[in-house]
């Protein structure tokens, strides 16, 4: 190589690393490299609140204890997958909340809460927030890590969730040959 090509060579590499890096920063913030088409389903209604055989989930530094009910896991069309987690305190409070998990964006949204005088109250103006972030960084994080989503998609099906939902770390994530 002649002395004077290297230092545009390491120009071109330098580039292209920082291109990318870029493009990560970008993804990591908007969930851009997810189909640009992509359009929210219609959101189904909340099934009946459940209180008993929830699938306990790990949520650390909280009093609070987490489960999700295992009838009300669904993977829309959208690639969306919809559940009612339901939180319990040491006094007996109980509080119902169906959200949705977008994987590939790492994003969290509640679609409604659960109001024991009123039944389900539909969040109004619904958004999607970022999963790693605020109150869902705690129970929301803690579902997609331990069931809903492997890296960027979806668990294969409702059923793997709830198995993995079910599973201990070691466990989750496996084809069923190899469990």
């Amino acid at each position: 190589m002649r002395p004077e090509s290297f230092p545009a060579a390491s120009f071109a590499a330098f580039a292209g690393v920082l291109a990318t890096v870029f493009s990560a920063c970008v993804f990591a913030q908007t969930g851009t490299f997810a189909d640009p088409d992509w359009k929210e389903s219609d959101v189904p209604p909340p099934p009946a609140l459940r209180t008993t055989g929830l699938v306990p989930i790990e949520v650390p530094r909280t009093a609070l204890a987490f489960g999700v009910d295992p009838q009300s896991v669904a993977i829309g069309s959208d690639r969306i997958v919809r559940y009612v987690v339901v939180a319990k305190s040491s006094s007996g409070a109980v509080n119902g909340i169906y959200e949705g998990v977008n994987c590939s964006a790492g994003q969290v949204k509640v679609f409604a809460r659960h109001n024991p005088d009123r039944g389900w109250v539909r969040v109004e103006d619904a958004q999607w927030v970022p999963i790693h972030d605020g109150i869902h960084a705690t129970y929301s994080l803690a579902i997609a890590r331990q069931g809903v989503c492997i890296g960027d998609a979806p668990n294969r099906s409702a059923q793997s969730i709830v198995r993995d939902l079910r599973a201990s770390d070691d466990q989750r994530f496996r084809t069923d040959s190899f469990r």
